[in-house]
């Protein structure tokens, strides 16, 4: 019998050992990446609390319904990630690609919030 692990599987073997090595603080907080096979989702988590500080995807009633699941989508939702944190005085994060490939709409999301003003 194989004992092949599954994508998702592997995915979160790959997070939890992103997670052992970075954390959001209060000043530097963390930028954490969720990928859905239809919504994107992006959240700064202060881990000495267990608090999540803004929050912005593709469900946000700011995003017109057509955005789904793609690069544009992901490019909108870094935008908004990065507008929300520097309104909230965050301008430093800890950038936390949830086990996936740095490519792609995690990139495209990640060089949105470079580009908006965030630094990681």
């Amino acid at each position: 019998m194989s004992k092949k692990v599954s994508r998702s599987q592997a995915r979160v073997r790959r997070h939890i050992r992103i997670r052992k090595k970075i954390s959001g603080t209060a000043e530097r907080p963390r930028l954490s990446v969720f990928r859905s096979e239809k919504n994107i989702y992006a959240q700064l988590i202060d881990d000495s609390v267990g608090n999540t500080i803004v929050s912005a995807s593709t469900k946000d009633k700011d995003f017109s319904a057509k955005v789904g699941s793609n690069k544009e989508a992901a490019r909108l939702v870094g935008e908004s990630i990065a507008k929300k944190a520097l309104d909230k005085g965050i301008t430093e994060v800890v950038f936390d690609r949830g086990g996936y490939i740095y490519h792609g709409r995690i990139k495209e999301l990640a060089d949105a919030a470079r580009e908006a003003g965030l630094k990681f």
